[in-house]
């Protein structure tokens, strides 16, 4: 995969374990799991990312990170992964998240008007929690499956593609250009 893009977005281990908010994590921050970029770790870090994404609560980055830490799975890549539900994209989640919660509950059509007021809080939103809640975990659930498969089917083909490069190199190198080691006598070109 492009581990050197990677690694180029994200921020070295060092720079990280030395932070002051991340204290707390004391020691299970250095786990070397957490920052691996290998399959499992990277398809792991893409489902926990995608999961919190979509779950309506405050905090997400903070739940991301602790479920990265106990899958031990890249904590990086699962904690800029919530960014995907930001203040742009979070109304068209929420609202598809309700009208598929509704679907499943089988709740009635209301009209829907969103306020940030403490009534609107109190009356409004306690009616459409249910339907809120339930779409917003099938939502969850499906893009962190999704994410998972993606990623492990792409660095299946990324090394399937480095194998046949590998072997395409192989067998462009003329056969007399290798010396076999057992061999008693030196090759006359490395002669000095």
């Amino acid at each position: 995969m492009a581990k050197k893009l990677i690694k180029k977005w994200f921020p070295a281990y060092e720079s990280v374990r030395g932070h002051r908010a991340l204290e707390m994590l004391g020691p299970r921050l250095r786990a070397p799991d957490l920052w691996h970029l290998n399959r499992r770790s990277v398809a792991g870090a893409f489902a926990v990312g995608l999961f919190v994404a979509f779950l309506p609560i405050p905090m997400q980055m903070l739940l991301a990170a602790a479920i990265a830490i106990w899958l031990r799975v890249n904590l990086p890549i699962s904690v800029l992964l919530v960014w995907i539900s930001n203040p742009l994209t979070m109304p068209p989640i929420f609202y598809t998240a309700y009208r598929i919660g509704r679907w499943i509950l089988d709740e009635p059509r209301r009209s829907l008007r969103v306020e940030m007021t403490m009534d609107w809080l109190t009356g409004d939103l306690l009616t459409i929690w249910k339907p809120l809640l339930t779409g917003s975990l099938v939502l969850a659930v499906l893009a962190s499956a999704i994410g998972y498969l993606v990623i492990r089917v792409l660095w299946w083909f990324s090394v399937m593609e480095r194998l046949k490069v590998r072997r395409l190199r192989l067998r462009r190198r003329p056969i007399g250009s290798q010396q076999n080691p057992y061999d008693s006598k030196p090759d006359p070109e490395h002669r000095q």
